[in-house]
């Protein structure tokens, strides 16, 4: 089975909830994680979806661009890095609008963004307003929702596979594996590094042996072992810098174990017609 492989493109210093106003005072080391994740993909000949980040585009089109030459799928991360429930409704539409804009020059191409996820998947409960807003924006899929707890993002009750959010635009949620009544998530970022391999790639072949396509996920700094280290609250600096060294090797066995490509290619096989609907604005949480 084909599972998407895709790829939160920002610096190590974007994630980290640090005001954007101070980012220019931190060493952008984006092209080296960058760097190595494109060698990774070339050697396993797999096509992945990048999300930028409309910031770090900015600072480096050429980046952005050859990452396209590639072959890979570019998608929007949004500019700024700040998180949907902060931003209220026009401030996301003009986040949303701004980054579009950079990344379709950078392309070439007006068309060619379908794409988005949310800095830290943050549309969460209360902000079904950003369906309206991407689908204006002319997305045709989100991976935004993760159907998990988490202090900073999450909608538990959520459904965990493909779905249709509004008529033009599917939601595909990060992959997660039910076990004891709770979703597991099982397949990419601080998880990656904190779960041990094996119960990755175990989790994973229960997804698709169900019929599950994973959506797999990974930042470029995390393949930067050697990035600066800041003083951060335990809870955050445990996940940023645990096991960064192990993620190299870590995602060739992934590339080896399993078979991945573009979300906009897996998407586009989805017959949006019967897929399952899902209403997130009701009380109660989604319902279909």
């Amino acid at each position: 089975m084909l599972n998407a492989f895709t790829v939160d493109l920002e610096d190590w210093y974007q994630g980290l909830e640090i005001a954007p106003s101070e980012w220019e005072s931190f060493e952008d080391r984006l092209e080296i994680g960058c760097g190595r994740l494109l060698l990774l993909l070339e050697e396993a000949g797999v096509k992945a979806t990048f999300f930028v980040l409309g910031y770090a585009a900015e600072r480096f089109p050429d980046l952005i661009a050859d990452i396209a030459s590639r072959g890979h799928e570019i998608g929007t991360h949004g500019h700024g890095h700040e998180f949907v429930y902060n931003l209220g409704e026009e401030r996301f539409r003009s986040d949303l609008v701004h980054s579009i804009e950079i990344l379709s020059d950078i392309l070439g191409s007006p068309a060619g963004i379908r794409g988005h996820r949310a800095p830290c998947f943050s549309i969460t409960k209360g902000c079904e307003w950003a369906f309206d807003v991407l689908q204006e924006s002319g997305i045709t899929y989100d991976s935004s929702i993760f159907p998990v707890r988490n202090y900073r993002y999450g909608i538990p009750q959520a459904p965990r596979t493909i779905h249709r959010v509004r008529d033009g635009l599917i939601e595909f949620p990060l992959s997660t594996l039910p076990i004891g009544g709770h979703n597991l998530p099982i397949a990419g970022g601080a998880y990656f590094r904190l779960l041990p391999y094996t119960l990755t790639r175990s989790c994973m072949r229960r997804l698709n042996a169900a019929g599950e396509p994973v959506a797999f996920y990974i930042h470029p700094w995390e393949l930067d072992p050697d990035q600066p280290r800041l003083p951060l609250p335990r809870r955050i600096g445990l996940t940023h810098y645990w096991n960064l060294g192990s993620t190299e090797a870590r995602l060739r066995r992934l590339l080896s174990d399993f078979r991945f490509t573009t979300m906009g290619s897996l998407v586009a096989t989805v017959d949006a017609e019967t897929v399952e609907a899902v209403d997130y604005a009701s009380a109660g949480g989604p319902s279909r």
